[in-house]
């Protein structure tokens, strides 16, 4: 399986990934903390993706969402954003909306 189906597989089968630099208890990069930070208050669950312990995941998430920068969230199968993204709309209240119909 290519890294590119192998993401696709991930993020469509499970409701909430978080592809981060490390994990949610120690989080490798600031940004990847807020996320988690972020994600942790909303109560949400998710699965956890380390990019440090896979260079071709690291590499090919980026590809994936065509977007340049990790944290990256995935709420049913759809990429959401990265760290800013998840806080303003936590901020709004738009992500607690969009993990509560998570699926």
């Amino acid at each position: 399986m290519d890294i590119q189906a192998k993401i696709k597989e991930t993020v469509t089968s499970n409701p909430v990934v978080l592809y981060m630099k490390g994990n949610p208890k120690f989080p490798q990069c600031g940004f990847s903390n807020l996320a988690t930070q972020v994600l942790d208050a909303c109560e949400a669950k998710y699965i956890a993706i380390d990019v440090l312990q896979d260079q071709a995941i690291r590499e090919g998430i980026k590809e994936y969402a065509n977007w340049p920068t990790i944290p990256q969230l995935y709420v049913s199968g759809e990429f959401v954003g990265g760290s800013d993204i998840i806080r303003a709309m936590y901020e709004s209240g738009e992500l607690q909306t969009l993990l509560a119909g998570a699926k």
